[in-house]
């Protein structure tokens, strides 16, 4: 709130984060998060990369032009499917709940992830795929033994976009959860700048210990899987 700003406190409040533990239930917040997060980003790669395996290695009638739509998705804007979503998840009874936020990423894993995936793969040598199937491997026994190991960096890719993405939501839990209890970590920062303290005091301070506590995994899992992100996007772009 200072000008000019202050960049370093004269006495740290290390105290800060435990008032945020004990404030609100930012374990439980942690723990919807991580559930959220661990099933999503899962879903999201392995059926992203079946369906680009599709895309990549097999001929069928209609192939490019269901690819075309595929991609075509990315063009629509959250907000164009935000009502017809809520209506189809109330339908089901899952308002309030945590299955809107993890469920839907279990069928296709997004455009952008079906793209990435699919040009990796196909620069891949065909030579492999004839020679597993001369030796009497299946289609599958190919896509699992052969094209995912060597796949690693593009999964790694899709997989640290997608925890960042996931991590980072708010609009989706803000739209489909109502319960405290339910929040994720990023709704729940929210309560910070919405809720003042008994004394009437803002809670600035815990809501900046929050936003630390709540970027430090993204930092710790971007840097430890850099190599694989970078690698994974410019391997994912020689042919096409």
């Amino acid at each position: 709130m200072t000008f000019p700003p202050t960049w370093f406190p004269a006495t740290p409040q290390w105290h800060n984060y435990s008032r945020v533990i004990e404030k609100v239930p930012f374990i439980q917040w942690a723990w919807n998060s991580v559930f959220v997060v661990t099933i999503a980003t899962l879903g999201s790669v392995i059926s992203a990369s079946i369906v680009a395996y599709s895309f990549a290695r097999f001929e069928y009638p209609g192939r490019d032009g269901i690819f075309i739509i595929t991609l075509a998705t990315m063009m629509l804007p959250a907000q164009v499917t935000l009502i017809p979503q809520f209506i189809l998840f109330n339908k089901l009874g899952w308002i309030n709940t945590l299955f809107p936020l993890w469920v839907p990423y279990l069928f296709g894993g997004g455009a952008f992830n079906i793209f990435l995936l699919r040009q990796f793969i196909r620069t891949l040598p065909r030579e492999l795929d004839e020679a597993a199937l001369i030796d009497g491997a299946s289609y599958w026994r190919i896509f699992w033994s052969i094209l995912t190991p060597l796949s690693k960096p593009a999964l790694a890719t899709v997989a640290v976009i997608s925890f960042i993405a996931h991590w980072n939501d708010f609009v989706n839990p803000l739209i489909y959860l109502n319960s405290p209890e339910n929040f994720t970590l990023a709704l729940g920062l929210n309560y910070f700048k919405s809720v003042p303290e008994s004394s009437g005091l803002p809670l600035e301070h815990l809501l900046m210990a929050a936003s630390v506590m709540v970027i430090a995994p993204v930092l710790v899992l971007f840097f430890a899987a850099q190599r694989y992100f970078v690698e994974g996007i410019v391997l994912s772009g020689m042919k096409g």
